[in-house]
């Protein structure tokens, strides 16, 4: 007996672009304030609804593109940063300049920066412990 299955017809690729990155947070004002000092981000947009606020927060000047959304539930309880992701990638000029800035503005310390044949890279930790990872690409 043979096979007379047939091979999957083939299919068109779902249009995707990357939109945002989403972070519940314990202290909203906290939070917002350290992303706005750090790395010169803007509330773009607040979204207000019963049981959460969430600041959309972007570059200034910019309507559309990636987004950090701080999302704070208003019934308070614990946040606590899990072990199931990796760090938030930010490009930045100067990953020296950008890792001692993020730390003068509460960042804590997480690996000072070093070069790899592709990159400068350093990591930090924000105020409530999420891991940012700093790079500067080589031209």
């Amino acid at each position: 007996m043979t096979d007379t299955a047939t091979a999957p017809a083939p299919t068109t690729p779902i249009s995707v672009r990357m939109g945002f990155v989403k972070f519940v947070v314990q202290d909203l004002e906290k939070m917002r304030s350290f992303y706005e000092r750090a790395f010169g981000l803007v509330v773009a947009q607040t979204i207000d609804l019963p049981d959460i606020l969430e600041l959309v927060m972007r570059r200034p000047g910019e309507e559309a593109g990636f987004s950090l959304i701080l999302y704070w539930p208003k019934s308070g309880g614990d946040v606590a940063v899990g072990t199931a992701h990796g760090p938030l990638g930010l490009y930045v000029r100067d990953v020296d300049a950008a890792y001692a800035h993020a730390v003068k503005e509460g960042a804590a310390p997480f690996r000072e920066p070093w070069d790899t044949e592709a990159m400068r890279v350093a990591f930090v930790l924000d105020p409530e412990g999420r891991e940012l990872e700093l790079i500067s690409m080589r031209r």
